[in-house]
Formats: structure tokens, C-alpha cells, sequence
């Protein structure tokens, strides 16, 4: 392979403490096209960070010397914005506000499905390297439709000034639809820009969740996410057309 050839594959950095989670990533990742190098402790992870500036870390939470979120906090600390998905065998409410309010961008739990792993590593990259598409973002970075509020960086939701908890996935679909507001969006495009994967007929998971978004953000007040049938979703006030 030139060195050509490898400079257009993103890269990858692994940190985990147990050789055959990282061995096993490693491979995955490989074979789906991606530049990897892997860590098997936070300081080693920070020092490979900062020599070689991965396009994003994949980090366990449960480190040796350092916890996955002391690492995260260290690269925002020193201004680096490299996107973090978290592995953790800890799936608690409280694990993830934590990890994701120091930084993270998204969360994993053990045990975990490789090609999801990759289809999650996909969608951030895409995600990351996109263009601010036409939201409605305030001075203070919050996006905002009718008396819904989303904070990306403190990963909070507010309707009516009510916080509203969302699991992660919620909470990206929430995002994508708010960034895209009065727009109808696909199926196809939640499910590639959501979950990073290709449609294949499997708009029952976007059914799904935008059915428990519903129910975390109707009884705060009225129907915001609106169906459009045969083809997707749009999120907007009644007011709009």
C-alpha cells in the first residue's frame, strides 16, 4: 500500500486494557478500510494521541492507571477535539452523563456487536465532518424550535424548561432531527446519519425511537415530530407548514 493510500484512511486509536477486545477491534476496523493503532493504558493512549492525531479514539472507560473519562478530559483540557466513543461495561444513567458532559461523543456497552462499533465509528466521522446545517443555534450554541431546547455540549434537554432524559440514541436523533428542523427527512437518512448505517428495510428501528421520543416530549406540550407518510419525519411547531 502507498503512503498515499494510508494518509486517506482515517485513523483510528484504540485504548483498552484487555488484548482481546483491542485485538478484535483492530482487526474489525482494518478490514472496513480504517488506518489503526491501539493503546493499552490511558497515559500510553495520550501520549499516542498527542504524537500522532487519530481522526477518532475509541476508549474504554475502565483503564489501569487512568479512567477513560480522566483521558478524555486531559485531550479537551489541552484543547484537543478529537471525537471519543466510549466502551464501558457500566451502562448506568449517571456513567454516561458523566463520560459525555467531560466530552464524549458517543457510548458503547460491553458486550458489543463489532459491525455496530463500526457503523457508530462511521456515522460520528460523517457527523464531525459536516457542515452546520440549517439550525436554529442561538449565541450560546443551544438549538432551539418552538419551547424545545437541545444542548449538544452538556448533552441536556429541555421542553418548556422541563429537562427531558434521553438515552443516547434518543438524544442523536433528537439532534439530527432539531438540526434539520421543518425539513422531511427519509427513513434512509435518520438511519445513516443517526445510526451510520445503509438502508436495508430497517425503518422499524427509526419507528421505534422516534415513537419514544414522543412519549418523553408530548406530554410537555404539542406534537412536534410530525410523519409524513411513505417517506419520513419532520420535526416542527404546529405554527409551521
Amino acid at each position: 500500500m502507498t503512503d498515499a493510500e494510508t494518509a486517506t484512511k482515517p485513523h483510528v486509536l484504540v485504548i483498552d486494557d484487555e488484548p482481546n477486545i483491542r485485538d478484535l477491534v483492530q482487526a474489525a476496523l482494518r478490514f472496513h478500510g480504517f488506518d489503526v493503532s491501539t493503546a493499552g493504558t490511558g497515559g500510553e493512549g495520550l501520549s499516542m494521541a498527542r504524537a500522532n492525531h487519530p481522526d477518532l479514539i475509541v476508549l474504554d472507560v475502565l483503564l489501569p492507571d487512568i479512567s477513560g473519562f480522566d483521558v478524555c478530559r486531559q485531550l479537551r483540557e489541552r484543547d484537543d477535539d478529537v471525537p471519543v466513543i466510549y466502551l464501558t461495561a457500566r451502562d448506568t444513567p449517571s456513567d454516561t452523563v458523566t463520560g459525555l458532559s467531560l466530552g464524549g461523543d458517543d457510548y458503547v456497552t460491553k458486550p458489543f456487536s463489532v459491525e455496530a462499533l463500526v457503523a457508530r465509528i462511521r456515522a460520528l466521522l460523517r457527523r464531525t465532518k459536516r457542515d452546520s446545517g440549517p439550525a436554529e443555534t442561538t449565541a450560546d450554541g443551544v438549538l432551539r424550535v418552538a419551547d424545545l431546547e437541545l444542548d449538544e455540549r452538556t448533552w441536556t434537554v429541555r421542553r418548556g424548561g422541563t429537562p427531558v432524559e434521553l438515552s443516547p440514541t434518543e438524544f442523536r436523533l433528537l439532534a439530527y432531527l432539531m438540526g434539520n428542523a421543518g425539513r422531511v427527512l427519509t427513513r434512509a437518512q435518520l438511519l445513516e446519519n443517526v445510526w451510520g448505517w445503509d438502508y436495508a428495510g430497517q425503518s422499524q428501528i427509526v419507528e421505534t425511537y422516534v415513537s419514544y421520543l414522543r412519549r418523553k416530549l408530548e406530554p410537555l406540550g404539542p406534537n412536534l415530530i410530525h410523519t409524513q407518510r411513505g417517506v419520513g419525519y419532520a420535526l416542527r411547531s404546529k405554527d409551521e407548514k
